[in-house]
This record gives structure tokens, C-alpha cells and sequence, in this order.
């Protein structure tokens, strides 16, 4: 038991990046020293934790150790389950078609637009006045 196997890969999202650890285990998520209930406050959040687990069927078989940082709740749950498809693609090349059907092995590269000078927002303009 000593030198189980510990899978790592890192998975991004917006400007959180999350670095993964899975080792053989029960099911327990560990997030930045709290537990994953703990850390994610909302459902939708805990869900899009395990898809990557339930669609190949490895729930409840590994323990996750992740470490994420930057960005906003949304950014850091799915910068951490793009990490889980890869570090699970460590564990098992095999896994990668139900992983690629999915969409997770795919880093999703949308990132926020800047905002340009004399507009309000990125793209918000000035109320436009006929006369």
C-alpha cells in the first residue's frame, strides 16, 4: 500500500488553473485542505465535479487531492473536472473516446474580452443621441 500509483495532470479554465492527484481510493475530494462539500457550495458545482468519473465509470474508485487557484468558482469547478479527464487519462489510455464524446479532454479556451477605451464595457457603447 505504500507506493500506490498517484495519477497528475493539470486542468485549466478561464484564469484557474487546477492541479490534480488521484490515488486509489473511496471517492473523497480534498480541495485546497477542505473537503469538496465544504470548498463548492453549489450543486451544479458537485455535479460537474463527478461527470468525468460517472461516464467512465470510475466513481467512488479514486481519491482526489487537488490544488486549484485564480478565477471564480465556476472557472475552478471546471478547471479541476478537466483535470480529473486527464490525470484519468493517465490512469487508462483507453478511457479516452468516452472522455473526448463528453467534451472534458477539450480545454475550453472562451476567456473574457478586454475592455476597450471609450466604452463602457468590452463592447457596451455610449447611449446614442439623434439630435
Amino acid at each position: 500500500m505504500a507506493n500506490e500509483k498517484v495519477y497528475y495532470a493539470t486542468g485549466k479554465r478561464k484564469t484557474s488553473a487546477a492541479r490534480v492527484f488521484l490515488k486509489p481510493g473511496s471517492g473523497k475530494f480534498i480541495i485546497n485542505g477542505k473537503e469538496a462539500d465544504k470548498y463548492i457550495s453549489t450543486k451544479t458545482g458537485h455535479i460537474t465535479l463527478v461527470q468525468p468519473f460517472l461516464s467512465t465509470e470510475t466513481d467512488k474508485k479514486f481519491d482526489a487531492y487537488i490544488t486549484v487557484k485564480g478565477g471564480g468558482t465556476t472557472g475552478q469547478v471546471e478547471a479541476i473536472r478537466h483535470g480529473i479527464s486527464r490525470a484519468l487519462l493517465a490512469f487508462n489510455e483507453e478511457l479516452r473516446p468516452l472522455l473526448k464524446k463528453s467534451g472534458f479532454l477539450t480545454r475550453d479556451s472562451r476567456m473574457v474580452e478586454r475592455k476597450k477605451y471609450g466604452r463602457h464595457k468590452a463592447r457596451k457603447s455610449t447611449q446614442f443621441s439623434k439630435r
